[in-house]
């Protein structure tokens, strides 16, 4: 059935206005099951939070829908096949456990009783992440209604995982496990942001992580400064050594061969980060510091979405009670991160960090080094048909041009794309101002609908679209 352009924006934003009460009070009912997946007591809770978008996926329509447990807390798979050969196959992610939330933490109300204070819905996980998943619901139905379709116009797949909030330690097992059921050509993910509530934005990657500790071994224990010290090696001096020999006087990390194979910032990525309202000074007073600082040549933006990067998260050794204890400690160490960009691979990194570390680290300090588990880096490439797809339906609901940005941090959505080798594309309205794993966390009502309009329009561009794709 062929509609107008105009007559499908008419129909689908009368179906939301029409459906919007029941959404909303849905959601509510959802909000108000505590699934904190981070406390053991909670566990029935995000069970039942399964449970419950269970039986409101079926409600809606898919045919298919099943919780499926995992070591830890279960997720939630729902299928809808469009009955078109040629139709693409899209799976959304998203999680419905959330922060650890108590009135005592500053809360203005109950976080888990939901309340609307003017155009905002204030509980925990409100916008991050049950909000953004949930608007997929009446999404569908209005996609639907709009276009007189009996089914989606792509192969449409939900996996809403309930364990994000605690690291995701038992998402990869998952779906390497049910890989076959979740295949598809491309992975929306909905558990992001966009600039803020005048400026719509799609996400197109995020920054990889890997993390390690140092520990640096001198004598078998603690030592008289004086009768040994200059004498032999001392591991804290090492280690702030090992430190300050981290980054180069530019502010680029030292490490011989971390930045191999990077894919660097395009022109015209360049010319997209710089063109975003960016106030740096109302940035520097979120950040709570006093200074930007980074690798020279790149923009605070570009610096933290786009350019790998090596923190120093802790480090220790030595007495640290009060006054004084003149030793050599026999122990020191150290915590770092890494953010990686496109084209880095964490067993790289691994690589040359262990072999930087054992270059620095003077004869008589025994040196160790601990990887812990890691997450790749995804990118889409701006010209992705996809990611074009998804830009013209924000664009369409929101009726203004669409920007791009990045995220600076990292995510499980990078396993998706690295098992089922798929591109990722990120859509969600959340703006900064809502306050993910805070006190009064909230989502703006009017941008929430603005996520299910955004959904409406995408599943009939993307069915469009995708059979032109290179």
């Amino acid at each position: 059935m062929s509609h107008p352009v105009d007559s499908v924006v008419s129909d689908v934003r009368t179906y939301i206005e029409r459906h919007r009460a029941v959404f909303l009070d849905d959601l509510a009912a959802w909000l108000r099951i505590p699934s904190v997946s981070a406390q053991p007591d909670h566990a029935p809770d995000v069970r039942r939070s399964a449970d419950w978008l269970a039986a409101k996926l079926t409600e809606t329509g898919f045919p298919t829908v099943e919780v499926w447990p995992t070591r830890g807390a279960p997720a939630v798979f729902a299928e809808w096949p469009s009955g078109d050969p040629e139709a693409p196959t899209v799976l959304v992610y998203g999680h419905h456990d959330v922060q650890p939330a108590a009135r005592e933490d500053g809360w203005d109300s109950d976080p888990f009783d939901p309340v609307v204070r003017g155009h905002r819905l204030y509980a925990r996980g409100a916008a991050d992440d049950k909000g953004q998943v949930f608007f997929h619901t009446l999404g569908v139905r209005a996609h639907l209604a709009a276009t007189g379709r009996t089914a989606p116009a792509v192969n449409l797949k939900l996996l809403i995982e309930g364990e994000e909030e605690s690291g995701s330690p038992h998402f990869q097992a998952l779906v390497e496990e049910r890989v076959d059921r979740l295949d598809a050509d491309a992975v929306i993910v909905s558990d992001t942001g966009m600039w803020s509530e005048d400026t719509p934005t799609v996400c197109t990657g995020m920054r990889g992580l890997t993390e390690c500790e140092i520990r640096l071994h001198g004598p078998d224990q603690d030592i008289h400064s004086g009768s040994f010290g200059g004498a032999v090696p001392n591991p804290a001096t090492a280690a702030a050594r090992l430190v300050a020999a981290l980054h180069d006087d530019h502010g680029r990390v030292a490490i011989p061969g971390f930045y191999d194979g990077i894919v660097e910032l395009t022109d015209s990525e360049r010319q997209l980060f710089a063109e975003l309202p960016f106030d740096e000074q109302r940035w520097l007073r979120t950040a709570k510091s006093y200074a930007t600082h980074g690798e020279a040549g790149h923009t605070t933006l570009e610096r933290i979405w786009a350019r790998p990067t090596a923190e120093v998260n802790g480090i220790g050794g030595g007495y640290q009670g009060p006054g004084s204890k003149t030793i050599i400690p026999a122990d020191a160490m150290m915590k770092l991160s890494f953010r990686m960009v496109a084209g880095q691979e964490p067993e790289h990194i691994e690589k040359v960090v262990r072999a930087w570390a054992a270059e620095q680290v003077p004869a008589g300090i025994r040196c160790e080094v601990v990887f812990g588990s890691a997450t790749r880096p995804c990118l889409t490439p701006l010209d992705h048909p996809a990611l074009q797809s998804v830009a013209r339906a924000m664009g369409r609901a929101f009726e203004k041009p669409v920007g791009y940005t990045r995220e600076g941090g990292s995510g499980p959505a990078a396993v998706l794309q690295e098992v089922l080798g798929a591109p990722v594309l990120f859509l969600g309205i959340s703006v900064p101002s809502d306050g993910w794993h805070a006190p009064n966390e909230k989502v703006e009502l009017d941008l929430l609908l603005k996520g299910v309009e955004t959904t409406a329009y995408l599943w009939g561009d993307l069915a469009e679209n995708w059979r032109h794709a290179p």
